[in-house]
């Protein structure tokens, strides 16, 4: 069977989604994967933030979703993704990390896609126990000013990176709390869940032990990838 080289896709369109339960590390796998192809990094949480943020109309609609650990209704989901991904730097493709969460959500995006003449190329499904996961997100802290995230244990602040502050502005989110962490599982496993089983049907799914390191887990997508 003939197989394109990896190299091959720095001058494709791809898009590829990173499924994977809350602190599965679907983040770091993105942004290493947006430095190699040079698309962007769409994740969900990061836009859901945003809107929150800035106030917008958008952002005062999924603001209790976010502070319940709850799913943002589809509706409101979607709307957010059309508008990311017409901007001129997915023009090439993106990593989707955080999109889809539901077969609703999965329908619509494949019909977006559609819509803009792309398509769906692969998933990556990073696969970590729930405890395991538990232990992660609940000793996250954030960076209230730039967003930079840390861990006590893995990642300890040592200096702020862009020489700013000296720590003072790190804090706990609610939704990193873990009986909120575990609650946000709970609906992973029943509402995004189901997804794996879809992808696996359209024979675009590769599964992924997250439980490695990051430099394996690295080497376990790119060679996946390798496959399309």
């Amino acid at each position: 069977m003939f197989r394109i080289s990896i190299d091959y896709y720095k001058f494709s369109i791809m898009f590829v989604v990173l499924l994977g339960a809350p602190g599965s590390g679907k983040g770091t796998q993105a942004e290493h994967l947006c430095r190699k192809f040079a698309i962007p990094h769409v994740a969900s949480g990061d836009l859901f933030r945003e809107h929150v943020f800035q106030k917008t109309q958008l952002g005062l609609q999924i603001e209790p979703y976010i502070l319940q650990g709850g799913l943002i209704p589809d509706a409101l989901t979607i709307s957010i993704l059309e508008e990311r991904i017409s901007r001129n730097d997915a023009k090439d493709g993106a990593i989707l990390d955080g999109f889809p969460r539901t077969l609703a959500q999965s329908e619509a995006m494949e019909e977006l896609l559609k819509i803009h003449g792309k398509t769906l190329d692969m998933v990556l499904y990073l696969e970590v126990p729930d405890e395991v996961l538990v232990n992660r997100l609940s000793g996250r802290l954030v960076c209230r000013e730039c967003q930079v995230p840390f861990h006590k244990i893995y990642k300890p602040f040592q200096k702020c990176p862009f020489e700013k502050c000296n720590g003072e502005f790190l804090y706990e989110r609610a939704d990193d709390q873990p009986a909120t962490v575990r609650k946000r599982l709970i609906t992973f496993h029943s509402q995004t869940a189901p997804l794996i089983d879809h992808y696996k049907q359209m024979g675009i799914l590769k599964t992924i032990s997250g439980s490695g390191s990051v430099e394996e887990i690295q080497k376990a997508t790119m060679a996946a990838l390798d496959q399309i």
